[in-house]
């Protein structure tokens, strides 16, 4: 059971990896660029954490994978967040649409 459990949780991981490239190959600015990352991404990264966990060893080699998944969020936010300042103090605006 575990075993099928740890294999759903990474393929889950790898389709939200593929979301998040997609977003990031499809979206038109580094706003949007930055949210399908840091979502998507860092979802991904979870799931295939705890997947990973599922299948450790011991309950210590558990305990880092889980610990590496707050440390990545925390570096994701602090690195989307200087990326979309730069962006902004450089001047590039928000895409928006012609309709709108």
């Amino acid at each position: 059971m575990i075993e099928w459990a740890s294999g759903i949780l990474l393929v889950f991981g790898a389709v939200f990896y593929t979301a998040g490239t997609a977003g990031l190959l499809r979206f038109p600015d580094v706003y949007s660029r930055l949210h399908a990352l840091t979502k998507a991404d860092n979802l991904g990264l979870g799931c295939v954490l705890l997947g990973l966990a599922l299948q450790a060893e011991s309950l210590a080699a558990g305990l880092k994978l889980i610990l590496i998944w707050p440390l990545a969020m925390i570096a994701s936010a602090g690195v989307s967040y200087a990326i979309a300042r730069h962006a902004d103090r450089f001047g590039i605006k928000p895409w928006r649409s012609e309709d709108a």
